[in-house]
């Protein structure tokens, strides 16, 4: 029944749960020690038996609290999976529309970043816009 305390936080609070519920039943049966002693009348052997349900009833919320631990790591382990992945493909994105962006967008798109103004939203399809597409459109103004 005398069951060391273990260095892992959730081992240390059941640890510490048992001795509190020990030192409590104890209280209420008058004792002065924190310790339940063993006797051979019947309030021992009830002291004792309330003990050992408490350890299981401990024991039963230990095992529900780790299996939910573990089914929340899995969970979390697959989303960091996920992330992971679409960082990559986004990463790869990235490297390739700066290769197919001529220096002026590239320019373009720093001073837009610095300015902290958002990119404009002409690009159609995800392709950045045709090199001479923007200078045609700013020289062309209205000819009447």
């Amino acid at each position: 029944m005398n069951s060391p305390c273990y260095s892992v936080a959730m081992d240390l609070g059941v640890c510490q749960l048992r001795n509190f519920s020990i030192s409590f039943l104890s209280s209420l049966l008058g004792t002065e020690t924190s310790s339940v002693k063993l006797d051979n009348s019947s309030s021992g052997a009830s002291v004792v038996a309330i003990d050992n349900k408490i350890e299981q009833a401990m024991d039963l919320v230990k095992s529900h609290l780790m299996y939910a631990v573990r089914e929340e790591v899995e969970v979390l382990k697959e989303q960091i999976k996920e992330l992971i992945e679409r960082n990559s493909q986004l990463e790869q994105e990235n490297n390739l529309l700066k290769n197919l962006a001529s220096p002026e967008q590239l320019a373009q798109f720093q001073a837009q970043v610095q300015s902290g103004s958002p990119p404009p939203s002409s690009t159609q399809g995800g392709q950045p816009p045709a090199p001479s597409a923007p200078l045609a459109a700013q020289h062309s103004g209205p000819s009447a």
